[in-house]
């Protein structure tokens, strides 16, 4: 299979990857009478035990007679919001807000639509519909409706980095240290060309209103919720899920990071260690990968290898040591950015090291599918225009990077490249973790290059992965494995 070739496949699957809308769990409807003209209405309705987040979608007719109907909402103890006539759809929920609307719980109870009526005209009726859905995924996983780019290519971004809601800071207009907002993340995101951040504010969830808010006005970035949750063995990145997490793993009590990755998974969501070789102590508490108990890895997708921080550093032998295991993780990196202002490049900057996402559109599912497939590689250079794709070929098995490839005791292996924008690097390939003197370095001489190499299969379980390093050795772009011989997912 040439390299992309699995381009055909997502277009074929984007339409089930992509957010899809749920049925709505209520109809509000109802008429508005001229002789309702600059009147108040209340359209109350109930709202059930159990509900974290209800979203509303308001339509009426009347409009070309110049019908006006403005629209709010309140619970059973308070006010929630209005948006007059500039909404026709918000969501509430415990953790976020549509702009002109409170988050915070939702209390069962009645509730009430708030129907302000500015202008009807004598002899008008308007009919009014209300659709209300309780507890929408779709809006739990998501601040955009709709994909911000359609179609199959590779989505570049940053999936660690934190704000004023929790330990971000940058110097203020008058060069105090102060916590840094969320705003000046996302600019520094769309300043450097990328498609997806993640805001990943220690084991909070404050972040999530601001993103939201954020979201329709950086129509080119991507946000995608996320925590870094921080247990005192280990934190942890969880992506697509505003919901809460109970953070506190308490080895001893029953509740411990299983209990976290399940809950994770029940949520629909995505988890992933990160900076597993930290240092841990007093300096950096619970940083480093050491939890005091055995850990289901299988709750895991995925493990940030590459960490930008103060100093970028690897977590490549826990991956290994864990792919050995049997556990496919797929590797991603993240800046770990504190301070939005730090200068594109500079140590921890937003977007270095940046992850790039083979995905079918740029949507938080199908970002998160591709991660969940391996469809990713890792540039360390925070360049615009690398790439780094690996295909395999044994017999009529065939596999993409992240994929399965079945290979007896001495079949060939053949090996096709594609490298971008790294001309005078070197290409590296690596057997179970390590160079193979099968596998010599392969020079690259052009911008836009396949190069093509032969491995001869052993038995038994094998993964097989490339990386592009410059003349001296720096490791310029790492790639995830394609899996040989390991059991069915």
């Amino acid at each position: 299979m040439k390299s992309g070739a699995w381009f055909l496949l997502w277009l074929f699957l984007a339409p089930i990857l992509s957010a899809q809308s749920t049925q709505p769990s209520l109809f509000l409807e109802g008429t508005v009478t001229g002789a309702q003209n600059k009147t108040y209405i209340d359209v109350p309705f109930q709202v059930p035990e159990d509900v974290h987040r209800l979203s509303v979608d308001f339509s009426y007719t009347g409009h070309e007679q110049h019908t006006t109907i403005d629209l709010g909402i309140a619970d059973p103890y308070r006010f929630r919001g209005a948006s007059g006539g500039n909404k026709t759809h918000f969501t509430l929920s415990e953790t976020d807000a549509t702009p002109s609307y409170l988050p915070g719980e939702i209390s069962a109870g009645r509730w009430k639509l708030i129907l302000s009526v500015p202008n009807i005209r004598a002899g008008v009726v308007s009919h009014y519909r209300a659709q209300i859905r309780f507890n929408p995924q779709e809006e739990d996983s998501s601040f955009a409706s709709e994909p911000l780019t359609p179609g199959p290519r590779w989505y570049r971004g940053d999936l660690h980095m934190h704000t004023a809601h929790s330990d971000g800071s940058c110097k203020s207009q008058a060069g105090r240290r102060v916590p840094c907002p969320v705003f000046l993340t996302v600019q520094a995101a769309a300043s450097r060309n990328l498609d997806f951040i993640a805001i990943s504010d220690h084991n909070t969830v404050s972040q999530f209103d601001a993103m939201r808010e954020l979201q329709p006005y950086f129509d080119t970035v991507l946000l995608i919720p996320a925590r870094e949750i921080t247990t005192f063995w280990g934190h942890l990145n969880v992506f697509g899920t505003t919901q809460f997490i109970d953070y506190r793993a308490i080895d001893h009590d029953g509740h411990d990071i299983n209990a976290i990755l399940r809950d994770v998974r029940a949520k629909g969501a995505i988890a992933s260690i990160n900076h597993a070789d930290a240092p841990t102590g007093e300096g950096c508490m619970g940083c480093g990968w050491t939890p005091p108990t055995p850990v289901d890895m299988s709750l895991f997708t995925g493990i940030e290898v590459i960490n930008g921080g103060v100093i970028m550093f690897s977590s490549a032998d826990l991956w290994d040591k864990e792919i050995a295991a049997g556990h496919r993780l797929t590797a991603i990196g993240g800046s770990d950015n504190h301070d939005a202002l730090t200068p594109a490049g500079g140590a921890g900057a937003i977007g270095r090291p940046t992850t790039v996402v083979a995905a079918s559109e740029l949507s938080v599912s199908a970002i998160l599918a591709g991660i969940r497939h391996g469809h990713v590689f890792i540039d360390l250079t925070s360049s615009q225009d690398k790439l780094l794709d690996l295909t395999s070929t044994a017999g009529s098995s065939h596999a993409n990077m992240g994929e399965d490839l079945t290979a007896t005791d001495g079949m060939p292996v053949s090996l096709n490249i594609h490298v971008v924008a790294c001309a005078g690097d070197q290409l590296h390939l690596l057997v179970d973790g390590h160079e193979s003197p099968a596998l010599v370095p392969l020079g690259i001489s052009s911008n836009d290059e396949n190069l093509h190499a032969h491995w001869t299969a052993s038995s038994g379980r094998h993964w097989l992965r490339a990386e592009v390093r410059d003349a001296q050795g720096t490791l310029l772009m790492l790639g995830n494995p394609i899996y040989i011989n390991f059991p069915a997912r």
